[in-house]
């Protein structure tokens, strides 16, 4: 019997560059011809022997600040990426060499999703769902019904995608993932940059989305009232490393001490010695 669940076993992902360019030193233009043909090339390691697996039903988070190495794992999950070793399986499909019936299984939402601007909401609904082999029709109505419980007013799907607001764009974003009904959802900070309401109705539909479908939903995120509020289990990732896994209560338990009100946010920055917001290079 195949496994039911989400399967990531010691993955791994590096990328190479050249190193940069110093910032303090003023260069020539021939020295920097000179130094761009002597720079060294320097290892990224993004995702670095990465292991967990997540359940059918169960909302699993990734925390990790810019550049940790969080929107990378999503993308080997999603077979944008090949990994350089590892493993990525479900229901026993492997991601590299069951690559097109994995995609059949799963949907993705990212933090800046992608749409012909010049179309309307509803076209590019139903240019998605074609290529899925929805009908029209059946892409409309689905879509409709996602949207009312993301609450989005449906009457204006006939509006270009450049004329809608960020939070807008994003429910349309989650609609289009939802058209195929994913058992392996992956939302890659679906909730960024969007004003309050439009964050609580995303967030909210999420919750309801594991309440109503048997479904795997892996949240990246660096909002961490938000991963303590949707997610059941958490890994925190740090220059592409888990450093901790658990519970939002257990992770919270591992720095907390009688008396003292801790967050998870406040787990976070004792773990990693980072600010949330805080870019890696």
């Amino acid at each position: 019997m195949m496994p039911n669940r989400l399967i990531v076993d010691r993955l791994v992902k590096h990328f190479h560059r050249k190193q940069p360019y110093p910032q303090n030193i003023q260069l020539t233009s021939l020295q920097k011809i000179r130094h761009r043909l002597r720079r060294k090339k320097e290892v990224i390691k993004a995702v670095d022997n990465v292991s967990f697996q997540v359940a059918m039903g169960e909302i699993y988070g990734i925390l990790g600040a810019n550049g940790s190495g969080k929107s990378t794992l999503i993308r080997l999950i999603s077979t944008l990426l090949l990994p350089d070793s590892g493993q990525i399986s479900f229901f026993g499909y492997d991601v590299v060499n069951d690559s097109f019936k994995f995609r059949q299984m799963i949907n993705r939402v990212s933090v800046e999703a992608s749409f012909f601007k010049r179309l309307s909401s509803e076209e590019n609904l139903i240019h998605s769902a074609r290529l899925y082999g929805l009908s029209a029709r059946d892409a409309r109505e689905k879509a409709e019904k996602i949207l009312v419980r993301l609450g989005f007013d449906s009457t204006r799907m006939d509006e270009m995608m450049e004329d809608l607001s960020r939070g807008m764009q994003q429910k349309i974003a989650i609609a289009r993932a939802l058209l195929t009904s994913p058992i392996l959802l992956l939302l890659d900070e679906p909730t960024t940059g969007l004003d309050p309401k439009s964050k609580r109705d995303v967030q909210r539909f999420i919750s309801e989305i594991r309440e109503d479908h048997d479904v795997v939903v892996l949240l990246t995120t660096h909002d961490m009232v938000e991963a303590e509020t949707l997610c059941d289990h958490i890994s925190i990732i740090d220059n592409g490393k888990f450093i901790a896994t658990g519970t939002p209560k257990e992770l919270i338990a591992q720095i907390s001490t009688q008396g003292d009100k801790v967050t998870l946010e406040d787990v976070f920055i004792e773990l990693t010695g980072k600010d949330l917001t805080e870019d890696v290079e």
